[in-house]
């Protein structure tokens, strides 16, 4: 999903939908361009009025496609990278409630993010393995950042050093790490580094899914607070 500051028209969103229906695609959900910036793990950055129009505009446009080319009735917007977009969420809910429809959110990137924090807070191995994964991120930043270019902003002059990771208490990491915009130790450009940076994690293999068990008192917890904190912002209010 091209994440300009470009947004793609509603006429577009409808034209490409009914080529999907020329093809007989049971499509379930579909991505549209929205303009302003959708970082990975952090808010929207841009103009919510203007996101509301277009969000809604699409919702329209989606729709009529569903009653004009016989589409599945389930049919729904995705707001991809949605995850963390704290200040568009209302416009999200008001929206989808107005219209009665559904809504995809893509959220696996923060439950990422809350497992690795669930590790730090849990101290011992759990902090260790978290530095671990971080500093390894910050000598393979160029590595890491590259194919997510378009979905970043990354100020460099903002990330820890690998000393001050190393020297980071339990409650130091977390509270660079999670998305909490009042409290004064939030970094998010460390956050933006770590989303993108899942692939340490994951060449950690079995090292890294064990200590996850074993600290499954912690980590649970924290990943599940992530996903009622989106489901309730975006579905209650």
């Amino acid at each position: 999903m091209d994440k300009t500051d470009v947004p793609q028209t509603p006429q577009d969103l409808f034209l490409i939908l009914a080529a999907v229906a020329d093809e007989g695609i049971r499509v379930q959900t579909i991505a549209p361009k929205f303009s302003g910036r959708f970082n990975k793990g952090v808010d929207y950055v841009g103009n919510v009025e203007a996101f509301r129009r277009e969000f809604e505009a699409d919702v329209l446009a989606v729709q009529t496609a569903i009653r004009v080319f016989g589409l599945p009735p389930d049919l729904k917007l995705s707001v991809h990278s949605g995850s963390d977009k704290y200040s568009i969420y209302a416009a999200i809910r008001e929206t989808i409630v107005k219209h009665g429809v559904g809504l995809h959110l893509k959220t696996a990137g923060t439950t990422w993010l809350e497992e690795l924090a669930g590790l730090a807070a849990a101290g011992g191995d759990g902090l260790a393995l978290a530095k671990e994964i971080c500093v390894t991120a910050l000598g393979r930043l160029d590595e890491l950042c590259t194919p997510y270019a378009t979905v970043i902003d990354i100020r460099r002059s903002n990330l820890p050093t690998t000393a001050m990771v190393n020297g980071w208490t339990s409650a130091q990491f977390v509270a660079a790490l999670r998305h909490d915009t009042h409290s004064p130790a939030y970094n998010p450009d460390l956050r933006q580094m770590l989303h993108v940076g899942y692939k340490v994690a994951a060449e950690l293999g079995d090292q890294y899914l064990v200590l996850l068990r074993q600290r499954a008192d912690v980590v649970g917890v924290m990943v599940s607070a992530n996903v009622a904190r989106h489901l309730k912002a975006v579905f209650a209010g």
